[in-house]
């Protein structure tokens, strides 16, 4: 299928829902009439337009598309709140070196703590209808492919996997973000009891360091006994987007900070579980396999190397965060949906197209940086789950170390050195379960 093809049967799917174009094309292939009220969608963009205007609505196969090949996230392919597993079937194929464009779904405004109903979820803020997107309406209404539990299953709708030509266990997978743009002018920041970093515990308590008075949200709002999801108490706050400015009101103040889109989820599937549901393919705790490893570095022009498990490598998304700061305190970023493209290439052992690290363990690259990362229970919720920032913090020292004196040439103990002198060491994270730290280490000291 070429890309104008892609295009406009994303475009039809969208005007007509997942079912009803399914429908029309098993009638066309039959030779049965269709109504011609089945071909009414908008007419798609033609190939080679890059440019999108400002504040557009960015609609499944409408608007920019730069990527060989177009994913939209549809209902009974994306998965919420689970990753793709090695055994997943994929959703599409690319050759390696080659890009795809992925059209992302925000979790936020679509979870049963908000209603489950983005309409009128964001209806509430002021968006219309016509300004959301359609595929996250879809979603809510209509994913079936797991029974959602919403104290237990994850938050994020992860599009994928997207399998690699040639990828195969032992190999590395390069991902280049090539290009980022906002789906919509507005995201969500959410703080959840039980959740973030004042977080109460599950006994009751305040964690250490701060008093029950302290915990955030209140203690005093903590409605999760109700059972019912809408009666929490949770907090999201709405963001609008204003250029590149994201803006906060509080009373009659605005709060606006520079907007930084990126994938708070890219990954390779890692679980060997069998089914879709299993703890250790919880989309929350990032892993081996990349996942939800929300490091804010990782925007436009960057790369991010993880290692293959499953032929294939079995490639997906999620989690798209218009904002974040480091340690993700509240519990999320500035969620918002995002339309990605990505370069993806496989690395094979020896050819030296990829740190030697990452052939065990994610690792990141921008242009100014290289970026080893440090997580403190890399095989998720395996054998227990530990939270201790030390033991990630420990990692990203000793995977560094070994890119420095593997990789760059560096003596051990110079570079060891050099890490305490010149490098910094960053709380990814401190909300997934699974913490992480990067360290953020200067091209330019290298040449």
């Amino acid at each position: 299928m070429t890309i104008d093809e892609r295009r406009t049967a994303a475009a039809l799917e969208t005007a007509l829902g997942r079912r009803s174009f399914m429908a029309a094309v098993a009638a066309v292939t039959a030779g049965a009439a269709v109504p011609a009220t089945a071909y009414a969608a908008p007419t798609p963009v033609p190939t080679g337009s890059r440019r999108g205007r400002p504040g557009e609505i960015l609609q499944p196969g409408r608007g920019p598309i730069a990527g060989d090949t177009y994913l939209p996230s549809r209902p009974d392919e994306v998965l919420w709140g689970y990753v793709p597993t090695v055994h997943a079937s994929p959703v599409a194929t690319v050759r390696s070196g080659r890009t795809i464009t992925i059209d992302a779904v925000s979790h936020e405004g679509i979870l049963e703590d908000q209603g489950r109903d983005p309409v009128a979820y964001f209806a509430g803020h002021g968006v219309p209808r016509a300004r959301v997107l359609a595929d996250a309406t879809e979603i809510a209404a209509s994913y079936d492919r797991t029974k959602r539990n919403f104290d237990v299953d994850g938050p994020h709708v992860v599009t994928g996997p997207v399998a690699v030509a040639g990828a195969e266990p032992g190999d590395v997978l390069k991902i280049e973000t090539v290009d980022l743009r906002a789906r919509v002018p507005y995201g969500v920041v959410s703080s959840r009891h039980g959740k973030g970093a004042l977080a109460r515990t599950a006994s009751g308590g305040a964690p250490a360091g701060i008093t029950l008075a302290e915990v955030m949200p209140p203690v005093a709002t903590d409605g999760r006994a109700s059972g019912e999801p809408t009666k929490y108490g949770n907090v999201s706050v709405f963001t609008r987007v204003e250029g590149d400015t994201g803006v906060m009101t509080s009373g009659r103040r605005d709060v606006r900070f520079p907007l930084n889109p990126f994938f708070g989820m890219m990954g390779v599937a890692f679980s060997g579980a069998s089914g879709l549901t299993d703890p250790s393919a919880n989309s929350i705790p990032p892993t081996l396999g990349g996942g939800n490893i929300d490091i804010r570095l990782l925007g436009k022009g960057s790369t991010f190397y993880l290692p293959v498990k499953a032929p294939g490598a079995l490639f997906y998304v999620g989690d798209p965060h218009m904002a974040m700061g480091d340690g993700e305190v509240s519990l999320t970023a500035m969620e918002g949906s995002l339309r990605g493209t990505f370069r993806l290439t496989v690395c094979k052992p020896g050819s030296g197209d990829a740190p030697s690290v990452a052939y065990r363990y994610p690792f990141g690259e921008t242009k100014d940086a290289w970026i080893p990362i440090g997580l403190s229970d890399p095989d998720g919720s395996v054998d227990g789950q530990s939270s201790d920032l030390n033991v990630a913090m420990r990692r990203a020292v000793v995977n560094a170390l070994d890119f420095l004196q593997h990789d760059q040439g560096i003596d051990r103990a110079v570079a060891y050195a050099y890490l305490s002198a010149a490098a910094n060491f960053v709380v990814s994270q401190v909300v997934d379960r699974t913490t992480g730290v990067h360290g953020v280490v200067r091209k330019a000291d290298f040449r």
